[in-house]
């Protein structure tokens, strides 16, 4: 069965193909990308029966390869760093999935259905609708709850309200961490905006979201700043100011006096 592997992550790209390679014997890698632009390539060059397809990448995310996949009857098995509440939404649409970092044991399990469910179901009419319900599903963030992070030698899987507050620095995000652990990711801020839950979570400055559970002040002596209970002082952007202070009080009220 050919297959291609679809992810911005080199680490995540090499450790999967020698997974593969190591123990799926059945599977024959046509191609590796990096982005959803490389692969929509590949599969114009290949007869692809099967994508290892990450989620979150920076540009077009891994639902907006979909369309393209079904084109080439191409089946889908994500690769995803999502917490458990996605899961539950990709596994209610019946879809294959692997959670970062990849267990051989379960890398092995989805080829075995891959090979079972591929030759006896060259169409999937429903295939795009259950795609489209689980995009929907995932619109709504307030469920997640863990993250896994790519720390260059593996990935670190931490809880959300673990995170004080993340800082921009330059293409990578640093992770600033209740226990005074940082993790560096080579991915920009906004693509954490976008995955981290935003009834907790806001984004104060071009630089910089802050968990709302650890913010202690918000004040003005000294321009805009957000004062964390670990200490740290963050800068506000003027143009944030307003939108903090409007959560600040909606969320008094959601939480309480704080």
């Amino acid at each position: 069965m050919n297959a291609i592997i679809v992810d911005d992550e080199e680490f995540a790209r090499s450790s999967l193909f020698f997974l593969l390679q190591d123990n799926c014997p059945q599977i024959h890698i046509s191609g590796i990308a990096k982005s959803v632009a490389e692969a929509r390539i590949l599969l114009a060059q290949n007869q692809v029966d099967l994508i290892f397809l990450d989620i979150a990448m920076p540009g077009e995310n891994g639902f907006e390869l979909i369309s393209t996949a079904n084109e080439h009857n191409a089946h889908v098995i994500f690769t995803t760093a999502y917490d458990q509440y996605a899961l539950k939404a990709i596994k209610a649409n019946a879809l294959e999935y692997l959670l970062k970092p990849i267990d051989i044991d379960e890398l092995k399990e989805a080829v075995e259905k891959a090979m079972r469910y591929i030759p006896a179901n060259k169409t999937d009419s429903d295939r795009g609708k259950r795609l489209g319900n689980l995009a929907e599903n995932l619109a709504d963030r307030s469920g997640i709850t863990k993250i896994t992070l790519p720390n260059g030698q593996g990935y670190s899987l931490i809880d959300v309200d673990d995170i004080v507050y993340i800082e921009a620095d330059s293409n990578y995000s640093v992770f600033h961490l209740r226990n005074g652990d940082q993790i560096t990711v080579s991915k920009v801020l906004k693509e954490y905006e976008e995955i981290l839950p935003d009834d907790r979570f806001l984004r104060i400055h071009k630089s910089s979201i802050i968990n709302l559970n650890d913010l202690k002040e918000f004040n003005f002596k000294h321009g805009y700043q957000a004062i964390m209970k670990s200490g740290e002082k963050i800068t506000v952007s003027r143009r944030r100011a307003a939108e903090l202070s409007e959560r600040l009080r909606s969320y008094t009220d959601l939480h309480g006096e704080k």
